[in-house]
């Protein structure tokens, strides 16, 4: 299926879209089944904290070679081959018998995910102008949250009528069957010059401020991501005494509250840049009002009902979600195309790496009896935290040249 001009831009967003929403079904899905796989397995709240330090170790280092990878290789190959491998990986959960067995599953499929984010923010910077970029930002950090909605809606659900096997089955299919379509759709003419391999100067990508300035912001606000993805079904278990059938309902509700804030992260620094706004004092602004959203977090062990607390956590992550589409963004607008994979891929490696400590922090506090506050503290000031890194090591945002993308933007008006 050939597609030319400028539809060929929103075509590559849909089917990014749909594979990093595969994405985050297949990373979920563990969380969704802990209650039946660690009755079934005899598994520690330690074993399971140590599952998810595996997949983030594993997905930490790739990065440092995926987006280096994405950029040397091309988005269409780089892209597809992540996305087979972790689709396998996925189903070969449904054949594990033993703690070992899903650690090697969990470490495949962490390596082979980590292609996903520097794809989503290269295909962004690749295929769009300035204005436009921001929307498909938006609209592509929603996926981890549509995949997160539907993953316990369905999951559990599926689990009881079918086994906990099929749920892994069915994910990782679809993956497959992503990949056939990804090599049916032939884009002409832009998108095969602006996928096409190039050098990439990754030392001095590595050593420069910006990269350090994304990195931090990666770190501290990736480990509120990660310690949410891992434990929200737990802590809605363990707060509100809610059985695995019924506790995919809330925690739905919240990655709906998620999606909704990847888009205003997409729509506010564009609507302000529209006023006249600068990129620096639009985007700043922007991530501002995202970081004192979430303070709230700290009050969600004093709400009664599950509802509420689906509710503060809600917030939380609509924020954090527009928050992380302007740290994506701001990638964008100070990286040259042919390098963002690799700036991200960096950045995404810091994040997943030190994001190990929120969730072998949490397993620590749940053995020493301390629940979920200090961990929902940390939370609460992560993100002023990374807008302040940001604000000292970029004190001005200011875009690369557009003539500098080389991603023939051109050619495609």
């Amino acid at each position: 299926m050939a597609i030319r001009g400028g539809a060929a831009r929103w075509i590559i967003v849909a089917m990014v879209f749909v594979a990093v929403m595969l994405n985050y079904v297949d990373r979920q899905i563990l969380a969704l089944l802990k209650p039946t796989l660690e009755a079934q397995f005899k598994w520690s709240d330690q074993d399971y904290a140590n599952m998810g330090t595996a997949f983030q170790i594993a997905t930490a280092f790739a990065f440092l070679g995926t987006g280096w990878f994405l950029d040397r290789v091309g988005l269409r190959l780089g892209f597809a081959l992540g996305v087979l491998i972790w689709s396998l990986a996925g189903m070969a959960h449904a054949f594990a018998t033993s703690v070992p067995a899903f650690f090697a599953a969990r470490i495949v499929l962490g390596i082979a995910e980590s292609v996903g984010t520097p794809a989503a923010v290269k295909s962004a910077a690749t295929y769009f102008n300035h204005k436009d970029r921001q929307i498909a930002l938006g609209i592509g950090n929603t996926a981890p949250n549509i995949g997160a909605i539907i993953t316990p809606l369905f999951i559990p659900a599926l689990a009881v009528a079918f086994g906990w096997q099929a749920a892994f089955l069915l994910a990782g299919g679809l993956g497959v069957v992503w990949v056939v379509v990804w090599f049916g759709v032939r884009i002409k003419p832009v998108a095969l010059d602006a996928v096409a391999p190039a050098p990439v100067p990754w030392l001095s990508v590595l050593r420069s401020r910006e990269t350090a300035a994304i990195a931090i912001a990666k770190v501290l606000s990736d480990q509120v991501w990660f310690f949410m993805l891992l434990w929200l079904p737990d802590l809605f278990h363990r707060l509100f005494g809610l059985p695995q059938g019924t506790l995919g309902l809330p925690v739905a509700l919240v990655y709906v509250l998620a999606a909704c804030g990847a888009l205003t992260g997409g729509f506010v620094p564009s609507r302000l840049m529209a006023m006249g706004w600068s990129v620096n004092r639009a985007r700043k602004t922007a991530m501002l009002g995202y970081a004192l959203l979430v303070l709230p977090v700290v009050f969600v062990q004093s709400v009664s009902s599950p509802w509420s607390a689906a509710l503060l956590l809600g917030l939380v992550l609509f924020a954090h979600q527009g928050f992380s589409t302007n740290v994506f963004g701001v990638t964008t607008d100070i990286t040259p195309a042919r390098s963002v994979g690799s700036r991200i891929g960096i950045a995404a490696f810091c994040g997943n790496l030190c994001s190990i400590g929120m969730i072998q922090f949490q397993a620590y506090a749940l053995a020493h009896g301390w629940g979920y506050a200090p961990a929902l503290a940390i939370c609460a000031g992560s993100y002023l935290a990374a807008l302040l890194a940001i604000h000292l090591l970029i004190p001005v945002i200011v875009p690369v040249d557009e003539s500098e993308r080389g991603d023939g933007l051109v050619a495609a008006h």
